[in-house]
């Protein structure tokens, strides 16, 4: 069997924030892919806006660098477990991953979700305990964790042997022994080309290539992004898409240009070859999971099956008092399109009609992953509404089934006691205790999906901030009965009009509030919330009645609490079945479902 030595195809994996597009910012800057002034931002990788703003991975990027004349691409996968299907998918490109671990945290649910998936596929793994430099940094002890790991996922004996590197990616240095000196990322370049497999060399046999990523561009359209795993492609080639779940499926096409990918751009070439991975144009209807093949040989190549989605949310038309005053794109035609166009590149979201034309269900991963499509929905100009997030349920031998989430939170331990108590109260079981490391315990926990919805928000409260709470998802199992809502009910505005100092000033006393002196509120929007646990309406626009009559003290300055503003995620926690969130350009409201509080009334009462 030849092999490609001069190629090698790598993921990096990990956990969310263990540092996976700063360890590949070192490896560019090390391979000499900018010029000696250049000015590089950090996490160059994260070029979408969202990602910059929150610190995240969400799309996996293809790069390469070139060490001592081998070419080494790399995937920069997302950590966190709410695009676990960019993960599944771009392994099929790549012939070994180097898993990331953070040197204080050790594995984490995410490490464990990522790593099981690599050795379904039998891929290689090179370990790089990361952040090295921290001041609470336990990196041996977290290698003693990741082969624990290991033996828990039933690795065989070739991964149990698997080189360990010792890195701090910030300083942009590595070492294969903990206490060497450290000047480079040599040591670690060295291991992969070393461990990881080249890629087989079978540029004679039938072509076949597997489209694994999807990319747009407005020039040339949509762009197929795989690995060859054999045969080779020429510039204006014709080929054969084929799919392997569509059975009998076989269309003729034509390619127009093909790219491989240097440093941060992609290259044209004339054509490419087997273990190459490439960017090819012209196919505007191609999609994720297309096998690509020539004449001679069109059996598709399988393609990984992706993870379920766990959560829905209804997306529909915007019908509130203030609806189309910023908004570019508005109708129910508009949005179903937008959706439909996602469904192209993201394979671990579902879109489905419902019975209203103006009404879309449209399923996810969790929480962040629908909010990052809304967020993105709304920086394009959309408008439109959302509902609460729903859990999938499922139904095996006529019995109830709900997904479960493996919580892992670390925390001090003076709030372990209330973190316990109330997810036992969400139906949450606690799995394992660790001893306390470095000030903080870990706790690890198994809970309903929806437990967790509208937890976040608590959880931060009752730690002060100090708690890190981490979640994936781990299997369906029967559904473990009813679970408290929330505590704190919703205050509402029964006017429309400004809210005014003097209306907030007395509904302030019932609550916290959502909005400001000055901002415009509509009958039925729900303007702050109350710990009481009953709704309250108020009017935030009244305005005090002028006199011409002065007592003392009656005038002084009224002062307001400052507004507690709710980010997206928090918005989505909070609302209740009959509540909407209303998604502007420049800014959201939560309302309730029935603006009018008669209408509202009388239908609380036919139930």
């Amino acid at each position: 069997m030849k092999l490609r030595e001069d190629i090698r195809n790598i993921a990096i994996i990990a956990h969310v924030d263990h540092g996976k597009t700063t360890l590949v910012d070192a490896l560019l800057k090390q391979s000499g892919v900018f010029r000696q002034n250049q000015k590089v931002n950090e996490r160059v990788m994260d070029s979408n806006a969202i990602e910059r703003e929150r610190g995240i991975t969400i799309l996996s990027k293809n790069t390469a660098v070139n060490y001592k004349g081998t070419k080494i691409n790399i995937i920069d996968t997302p950590g966190h477990a709410d695009f676990g299907g960019e993960v599944e998918r771009v392994l099929k490109m790549v012939n070994g991953v180097v898993l990331l671990v953070d040197a204080f945290e050790g594995p984490m649910p995410q490490t464990k979700f990522v790593l099981k998936k690599s050795f379904e596929l039998n891929l290689p793994v090179i370990v790089c305990i990361n952040k090295i430099d921290r001041p609470e940094a336990r990196a041996e002890e977290v290698v003693d964790e990741v082969l624990d790991l290991f033996i828990e996922l039933g690795a065989n004996e070739d991964v149990l042997d698997a080189p360990f590197v010792f890195a701090s990616a910030k300083m942009g240095v590595a070492s294969m022994n903990l206490f060497d000196e450290m000047t480079s990322m040599e040591p670690l370049f060295e291991t992969i080309i070393k461990h990881i497999p080249a890629p087989e060399d079978n540029k004679d046999d039938p072509f076949k290539l597997l489209i694994s990523t999807i990319d747009y561009n407005d020039y040339v359209g949509r762009i197929g992004i795989g690995k060859i795993e054999s045969g080779s492609i020429f510039e204006n080639d014709t080929c054969y898409i084929v799919n392997a779940t569509k059975e009998g499926y076989e269309e003729r096409v034509k390619i127009s240009k093909i790219f491989e990918f240097e440093g941060l751009n992609r290259v044209e070439v004339s054509s490419s070859h087997s273990g190459s991975i490439v960017a090819i144009t012209g196919i505007s209807h191609i999609n994720i999971g297309d096998t690509l093949t020539k004449e001679e040989d069109k059996s598709p190549l399988t393609f990984v099956k992706i993870s379920e989605p766990t959560l829905a949310i209804n997306f529909s038309v915007n019908d509130s008092p203030f609806a189309g005053r910023v908004g570019k794109f508005l109708t129910s035609r508009q949005i179903r399109q937008r959706l439909y166009r996602e469904l192209q590149t993201d394979v671990s979201l579902r879109v489905e009609d419902t019975d209203t034309t103006d009404s879309f269900k449209v399923s996810g991963r969790g929480e962040l992953h629908l909010s990052v499509l809304i967020e993105n929905m709304r920086r394009e100009g959309y408008e439109f509404q959302v509902s609460k997030p729903q859990v999938l349920f499922k139904e095996i031998d006529g019995k109830k089934y709900e997904p479960i989430e493996r919580v892992t939170i670390d925390v001090s331990g003076e709030f372990v006691g209330p973190i316990i108590e109330k997810l036992g109260r969400r139906k949450g079981e606690l799995v394992t205790m660790q001893e306390p490391q470095g000030g903080y315990q870990r706790l690890e926990f198994s809970i309903p999906a929806r437990g967790l919805i509208g937890y976040r928000t608590e959880f931060l409260t009752d730690t002060r901030g100090n708690g890190i709470l981490n979640s994936s998802f781990e299997e369906y199992a029967p559904y473990k009965g009813e679970i408290p809502r929330r505590v704190n009910a919703s205050i509402v505005s029964f006017d429309t009009g400004t809210a005014s100092t003097y209306g907030l000033n007395n509904a302030q006393q019932r609550g916290s509030l959502f909005v400001e002196a000055g901002e415009e509120v509509y009958e039925g929007q729900v303007v702050g919330e109350s710990p009481k646990g009953v709704e309250i309406e108020v009017s935030v626009t009244k305005e005090k009645k002028q006199t011409n009559i002065r007592a003392s003290g009656s005038d002084e300055a009224l002062k307001l609490s400052p507004a507690k503003k709710l980010t997206l995620e928090e918005a989505l926690e909070f609302i209740e079945d009959d509540e909407l969130i209303e998604i502007t350009p420049k800014e959201f409201r939560i309302r309730k479902k029935i603006l009018n509080s008669q209408t509202r009334y009388k239908s609380k009462k036919k139930k």
